[in-house]
């Protein structure tokens, strides 16, 4: 079976990889073109295509699929490969009905989410600040619009109390692979089953964008808690101590203590624990400064003492 496989971030490559080691025959890949990064600005290929690179395996970087002469070469060379299936995982851009017609027989995407819930760029993260107990992927026939495709197979998981979004990702991209596999495995044996999705029962998880990042402490500590790991490690939480911001990779709930103190206050200097809206804690556990390291919480107030009673501000 050939096989176009169209990825771009992290999150694809265990896709990639199951499917290039299952022996299937994946002719080509497509990614995002090559992005700047660093201090040098050095342009960086895409983690998809660094490991087809590996294995031989021809790439194309397409700006676009829908305008321009760059798109028409894409087609052509799509349609001269002429796939029975087109994989698609974190591509990063929307598919034009040209692209998901060209297989012969399915344009299949791997969709990191319970479908119908969190369609869009970022169910990951959603999932988290909502503070959901499940989530998991599911594989689906692409169609026009946003992640709106009859679905073909769900894997679910359990979200843990204080797991980030970054270990639910890196769980999930594996079990998308698995997933694939299987779905692969039932096109070969002709035992798809295509369910529409119920529209009532879908939302939709935008972007994350850096204006989300300041924390709120006048929330509930629950909110406070799923906010920082919501967000973690990217773009990541941030707050104001002392003058200084500093990104919040990771918190715990602090049980069974209260306080009265104001909100955002610091109740205990030891462990960064601070007061929330609810009267109830969280324990700020990883941290990093302005122009330093991520580190320990513990490791941080080594160097910056922080008093009992110091209050977060709120970031405008």
């Amino acid at each position: 079976m050939n096989i176009v496989f169209m990825g771009t971030p992290e999150f694809a490559v265990p896709c990639l990889k199951a499917l290039i080691e299952s022996g299937d025959n994946v002719t080509a890949v497509f990614t995002q073109p090559d992005k700047p990064k660093g201090r040098g600005y050095k342009l960086t290929p895409s983690p998809v295509k660094k490991l087809a690179l590996e294995y031989n395996i021809p790439v194309y970087q397409p700006a676009s699929f829908k305008n321009g002469s760059d798109a028409s070469d894409s087609l052509r060379i799509l349609n001269e490969l002429s796939p029975d299936l087109i994989i698609v995982v974190a591509y990063g851009k929307i598919l034009p009905p040209e692209v998901l017609k060209s297989p012969k027989l399915y344009c299949i995407n791997i969709h990191a989410s319970l479908l119908p819930k969190y369609r869009g760029a970022a169910p990951i993260q959603q999932s988290v600040l909502n503070g959901e107990k499940e989530t998991g992927v599911t594989s689906m026939l692409m169609a026009d619009g946003i992640d709106t495709g009859d679905m073909l197979l769900k894997a679910s998981v359990s979200i843990g109390e204080d797991e980030t979004s970054s270990e639910l990702h890196d769980r999930l991209s594996v079990l998308g692979a698995q997933l694939l596999l299987e779905t692969i495995k039932a096109v070969k044996d002709n035992s798809l089953t295509p369910e529409k999705q119920d529209d009532s029962l879908s939302c939709y998880a935008p972007m994350l964008t850096k204006d989300m990042c300041p924390v709120d402490f006048r929330m509930d500590a629950v909110k406070v808690h799923n906010h920082i790991r919501g967000l973690s490690a990217f773009p990541c939480a941030t707050a104001v101590l002392n003058g200084k911001k500093l990104k919040i990779f990771k918190s715990a709930l602090t049980d069974g203590l209260k306080t009265d103190k104001k909100a955002g206050t610091v109740v205990d200097n030891r462990n960064l624990t601070v007061a929330c809206g609810d009267k109830n804690t969280v324990t700020i556990l990883e941290v990093q400064p302005e122009g330093g390291k991520r580190m320990k919480t513990a490791d941080y107030l080594r160097g910056n003492p922080v008093n009992e009673g110091s209050r977060f501000e709120v970031e405008e």
